[in-house]
């Protein structure tokens, strides 16, 4: 991975900051989020069709494959479970509701946490929450440590191991390049046919997420998944059956960076000491060496 002299020193000037401040969480411009206001996206699996058409729409987005929307016909695909890739930031999977053996499809990417563990673990601030919502990866900035893949519940970001040169992060960006401010919806939530992904502000999508429970309670399961996971997500599910029957990880509500930022920073600050005495030591030889050159010349 090749580094640029600019972007050296302003790496090691955000890693100094990072450690005098003891900060590794914050928006894009350093604001405390309301997370009612952000953007998300419900994701309803009671009326997803599985017709992987959001797939299409993603790797088109991103310019992921050349592969035609006839290919994503393939149903075949769900006899085998797959996870999102840095060739595919999102994918549809099917599961069987144990209780009544009905199949049922669900869409799964990065879930835009309200606190993400992603952004709390990278040393460098690569990975940041905008202030609208989505978490946003600054490849320039990244120094590939992984520890963002160690880090998320969800084991969402994937790395391009076949990339020799310059490899990356990947994962769902929420199409924050589409200008959501503008009104403008995720690829994939505008290709579904079915409305099976509906995008608004985060607690106009819970308030939702609750009238279809309130309004068909035997359609669905009493529980928006999301709405306090891990703190809240951005990405919010409703289903037919108990989530622990998906991929969809059982969760405390509490935020993940609530408990390792204090053992993060601890660890951090164990090696700023032997940095700077290291740091001080270089000093004073350089200053000994200049010394002696000057006694020789005389």
């Amino acid at each position: 991975m090749s580094l640029k002299r600019r972007e050296f020193f302003k790496l090691a000037a955000l890693s100094s900051a990072a450690l005098a401040t003891n900060s590794a969480f914050a928006t894009d411009d350093g604001e405390v989020l309301d997370c009612r206001a952000t953007y998300g996206v419900l994701v309803d699996t009671v009326v997803c069709i599985g017709c992987r058409k959001c797939e299409w729409a993603c790797n088109n987005q991103h310019s992921l494959s050349t592969e035609p929307i006839t290919a994503f016909e393939d149903k075949s695909v769900f006899e085998t479970h797959r996870r999102p890739h840095s060739k595919a930031y999102t994918v549809v999977n099917q599961y069987s509701d144990p209780a009544t053996s009905k199949a049922y499809t669900m869409k799964v990417q990065c879930m835009h946490c309200n606190e993400p563990a992603c952004v709390s673990a990278c040393i460098v601030g690569a990975l940041n929450k905008a202030n609208n919502g989505p978490v946003v990866y600054e490849a320039w900035k990244c120094i590939g440590c992984r520890y963002c893949m160690v880090a998320c519940p969800f084991q969402i970001p994937a790395y391009e191991y076949d990339n020799a040169l310059n490899p990356q992060v990947r994962k769902c960006t929420f199409c924050i390049e589409r200008h959501l401010d503008e009104g403008n919806r995720p690829a994939c939530v505008s290709i579904c046919p079915n409305e099976a992904l509906t995008f608004g502000t985060r607690q106009e999508l819970i308030d939702l997420g609750h009238t279809r429970i309130r309004m068909q309670p035997d359609r669905y399961e009493d529980h928006v998944y999301g709405e306090t996971e891990i703190g809240g997500t951005s990405w919010m599910y409703l289903a037919a059956a108990d989530f622990k029957n998906t991929e969809l990880p059982t969760l405390p509500d509490d935020a993940i960076p609530q408990h390792t930022e204090t053992i993060q920073h601890g660890i951090f600050k164990s090696f700023v000491p032997p940095l700077a005495l290291y740091g001080f030591l270089g000093l004073v030889m350089h200053s000994l060496r200049k010394t002696d050159n000057g006694q020789e010349d005389q």
